[in-house]
C-alpha cells in the first residue's frame, strides 16, 4: 500500500471551504440525528411507560391518540429527510462545486 496521495485530493482537503463544508454537514447531520432520536425514543417511551395516554380515544370513534402520534413520527422523519436533501442539493452542492473548481486550477 502506498502513502502517496493524489495531489488533487490533497488540494481539496486543504481547501478552507472543504473544512467549512465538513463542519456544516456534520453539525447539521448530528442535529437531525438527535432530533430523530428524541422523537422516536420519545414515542417508544410513551408506548412503554404511558399506554393509557396513547389508548385515549379520539372523539366518539375507535381511533386512539396513539395513531396520529405514530403518524406524526413518520411525517417528521420524511420532513427532516426532505430538509437534509434540500440543503444538500443547494448549499452543500454549491460549496462542493466551488471547492472542485478551485482545486482543479
Amino acid at each position: 500500500m502506498s502513502d502517496i496521495q493524489d495531489p488533487m485530493v490533497a488540494r481539496i482537503e486543504a481547501h478552507p471551504d472543504y473544512q467549512a463544508l465538513k463542519r456544516k454537514r456534520n453539525g447539521f447531520g448530528w442535529t437531525l440525528t438527535i432530533l430523530m432520536l428524541v422523537v422516536y425514543y420519545g414515542f417508544i417511551g410513551l408506548i412503554a411507560f404511558d399506554k393509557a395516554f396513547l389508548a385515549q380515544p379520539i372523539g366518539d370513534g375507535v381511533t386512539s391518540l396513539g395513531i396520529p402520534i405514530a403518524f406524526g413520527v413518520i411525517v417528521f422523519t420524511i420532513a427532516i429527510t426532505g430538509l437534509y436533501v434540500r440543503r444538500a442539493n443547494g448549499e452543500y452542492d454549491r460549496l462542493t462545486a466551488r471547492i472542485l473548481e478551485d482545486a482543479a486550477r
